[in-house]
């Protein structure tokens, strides 16, 4: 189980598929783009692949 750290204040779960063969940047721009929070916050942000059996994690 991931624990994230103890900064993170706020944890957000994008709401539709995530290709995981994007980089980094590429699901920070999805951040930007559809979630429209500030990245560099102290966040997480949770992404799911089509069939909703593989969970990506990402802090900030």
């Amino acid at each position: 189980m991931m624990r994230p750290d103890t900064e993170v204040e706020k944890v957000y779960l994008y709401p539709k598929s995530a290709d995981f063969r994007k980089s980094i940047d590429g699901l920070t721009t999805l951040v930007k783009l559809d979630i429209k929070v500030a990245v560099f916050d102290p966040e997480l942000f949770v992404f799911l692949n089509k069939t909703h059996n593989r969970v990506i994690s990402r802090v900030e």
